[in-house]
């Protein structure tokens, strides 16, 4: 029997030591309900001003599941608020259709003791009940910038957020996820910062985490714009001005979507300059490897 075919598991016995999983949802009860028990940790579920009684539902089925209610939708911030509040070693993140495989995410934690200056470790992710796995997944394992004999798999630059362990000392160091880019598309900026700070992100394809997408999903065309609101706002609060337009031009020429996203990006640009701090020189040209860019 398979792990997605398996009850889900409610059994504490192979609790790890150190970890809490955070995750933030707004608006899928039934995907929480069904996703949560197979959680091998302490849960923290952040709720992002859900409308359909998420908090209640949760509370009265799995009352050892942390409930913090949000009264509005916060985006990927969610995500910090919930890993400041669990005050553990290590945060495993999961979305409300996602789970990490039966003993990894003790696995996991074992991994990133092992490799001190490890921020993130990001997961193997099989989607759906046939377990294909997320194109993602391979594009990570060809990392560019290779595996250093002091990581256990290639070193990133990003991760996927729904598969992620953080060391919780080093996300709260760079502020997690932050309230100007919200989500999708989060994962960049921290992803940055944390670089810039001195720690690496690795995929490591040894843990699985399992990622059922929910039948409440947005149209692609939606997410695309959501997305490049994001890679706007990032840009203005890390790159250097001539990569700002970069960004700016190939919105405006990519498509309907991605304009809309450069639209939807203006509102925030105050807050986004307000916090614009320049990555350091290595950084920067680690980010122009994976674009591709020798210039």
């Amino acid at each position: 029997m398979t792990a997605t075919s398996a009850a889900p598991t409610t059994s504490r016995s192979r609790v790890p030591e150190g970890v809490t999983v955070v995750v933030m949802s707004r608006d899928r009860r039934e995907d929480l309900l069904a996703t949560l028990p197979r959680h091998e940790a302490p849960v923290v579920l952040v709720d992002n001003g859900s409308t359909d009684g998420t908090a209640d539902a949760v509370r009265a089925a799995l009352p050892e599941v942390t409930v913090l209610p949000l009264a509005e939708n916060v985006g990927a911030r969610a995500r910090t608020i919930g890993a400041g509040h669990a005050g553990t070693e290590f945060v495993a993140f999961a979305d409300d259709d996602s789970w990490w495989a039966p003993g990894d995410l003790a696995r996991a934690a074992a991994i990133m003791r092992a490799h001190p200056r490890l921020a993130v470790l990001n997961a193997r992710v099989l989607v759906g009940p046939e377990e294909r796995l997320d194109p993602l997944c391979p594009e990570l394992a060809a990392s560019p910038l290779g595996t250093p004999a002091h990581l256990p798999g290639p070193r990133l630059l990003g991760f996927i957020g729904c598969a992620a362990m953080v060391r919780t000392e080093a996300f709260l160091a760079v502020d997690g996820f932050d309230p100007v880019v919200r989500f999708p598309g989060e994962e960049e900026r921290l992803s940055l910062d944390l670089a810039a700070a001195g720690w690496d992100i690795a995929y490591v394809d040894s843990v699985t985490v399992h990622h059922h997408p929910s039948t409440r999903r947005h149209d692609p065309a939606a997410r695309r714009t959501a997305i490049w609101r994001s890679k706007v706002l990032t840009a203005v609060m890390r790159l250097p001005v001539r990569d700002v337009v970069r960004t700016v031009v190939a919105a405006l020429r990519t498509g309907a979507p991605e304009r809309r996203g450069l639209r939807r990006a203006l509102p925030d640009l105050p807050a986004a300059l307000r916090r614009r701090r320049r990555l350091p020189a290595e950084v920067l040209a680690d980010l122009r490897l994976l674009d591709g860019d020798a210039k």
